[in-house]
This record gives structure tokens, sequence and C-alpha cells, in this order.
């Protein structure tokens, strides 16, 4: 298996303790989840972040360039027009490159979030080609599974790749 000689382990991060509050409990899963993800890219060696680790082409560098998108569509009413693009960075862009926009996605998301005091109404973004916007609630929680999904992915990437675990 590569990399395994020099296995890396990154000390597991406990899941947050939150507020009581529903908005604040769902903001502070995922906030979890984009922090753990986000570790799991930066840092990861060229050019094995971007080449694929399973059959369906699915890459370390390209699951982070996905979720920036996902983060932006989500909470900044973004447009995407073929999703599964979205997988693979372009290849002038480096890990540093694709990290930082995603941590760009996710500041610009939160001060979204920032306003939202009720989890029943829509996320105030642009609105997208005629689809109203969804519930605070249900972005929330589909962002959550998500993120936490391809994490998950990134985990296994990463592992194999250099041999580091943890979150």
């Amino acid at each position: 298996m590569p990399g395994t000689a020099h296995r890396k382990r990154r000390g597991d991060t406990p899941p947050p303790r939150t507020g009581s509050g529903e908005i604040e409990t769902l903001r502070g899963f995922l906030d979890y989840l984009r922090t753990s993800i986000a570790a799991k890219v930066d840092g990861a060696p060229e050019p094995q972040v971007r080449t694929a680790g399973v059959p369906s082409g699915t890459n370390l560098l390209g699951l982070l360039d996905h979720l920036t998108s996902v983060e932006r569509s989500m909470f900044l009413g973004d447009e995407v027009a073929d999703w599964q693009a979205t997988f693979q960075a372009a290849p002038q862009d480096g890990v540093a490159d694709v990290v930082g926009r995603y941590r760009e996605a996710v500041r610009r998301a939160n001060e979204v979030l920032d306003g939202c005091a009720d989890p029943g109404a829509p996320v105030p973004r642009p609105r997208t080609a005629g689809r109203p916007a969804p519930s605070v609630r249900w972005a929330l929680a589909h962002m959550i599974e998500e993120t936490g999904r391809h994490a998950g992915h990134a985990d296994i990437l990463r592992e194999l790749i250099d041999g580091s675990t943890g979150r």
C-alpha cells in the first residue's frame, strides 16, 4: 500500500459541544465537518491529491472542489451547470488554492448564516433559476450529510495516499 512506511496519525478531534439551540447545534456540527475535510486535503502531496483513488475517479482534491461548489450553491445562490465537473479541480490549481477557495466559501456561507435566526425561514440567497431557497434547517441538515459523506471518502483517500489518519 503506498505511503504506509510514512504513516502519520493526527489526533482525533471529538464532536463539538454546542449550545442548546437548533441552529447553533447544526452549525456546530457542520463547522466540525468542514474543518475535518479541509484538514484532510491541506498538506496532501501532489500529484496523488488529484489522482483517482477508486475506479469511479474520485480524488481528494476533487472532493474539496466539489464541496466548495455545494457551499456556494446552497448559501450564496451560485448556479452549477454540471455537478459532475465539480469533482475535478483545474490542473493549474494546487492544494493551497483549492483549500483557500473552500475556506473562503465557508466564511462567506457563515456570514449568510449569521443573519439566520429562524430555522424554518428560507436561506437568504439570490433566487436560483425559479427554484425557491430551502429552509435554513434543510440547508444545514443537507450540508452536514453532504460534507460528512465526503469527509468519510476523504479519510480513506488520504490514508491511501500517504497513510495519514485521524480527524
